[in-house]
């Protein structure tokens, strides 16, 4: 299994940027997919994650200015990112994992099974 992320980059205050996933190496959609940030120096953050139900959960400090996708066939993850404030600078990961009892449980701890290298958000 392979995540590879895109899309990263600067932008100013109040911009908008789209992340991108390929994730390879399933036949079929992983059940539980979402995106991580990690801020220098700071633990690694849960983004937002959808589950088998296909129901998008957010972190609070991006709820409503982020949004999480993903293609028809489950291999492209994205991620909206509207509004962008400095505090969202960080290294942007998407993760996976095949083991739907794992969505929750897994995002916010982090324990997802397959991750990608990551990209750089920087807002100013």
């Amino acid at each position: 299994v392979q995540l590879v992320e895109s899309g990263g980059g600067s932008v100013q205050a109040g911009g908008s940027l789209r992340l991108s996933c390929i994730v390879s190496g399933y036949s079929h959609r992983p059940a539980c997919v979402g995106w991580y940030r990690q801020i220098e120096g700071k633990d690694r953050e849960g983004v937002a994650y959808i589950g088998v139900d296909e129901i998008p959960t957010y972190t609070d400090s991006v709820q409503g200015r982020f949004t999480i996708s993903e293609d028809n066939a489950g291999h492209t993850l994205y991620l909206q990112m509207n509004s962008l404030k400095p505090e969202d600078t960080a290294m942007y990961y998407c993760a996976a994992d095949g083991q739907w009892v794992r969505c929750a449980s897994g995002f916010w701890s982090g324990t997802y099974a397959y991750w990608g290298q990551g990209t750089q958000v920087t807002v100013s």
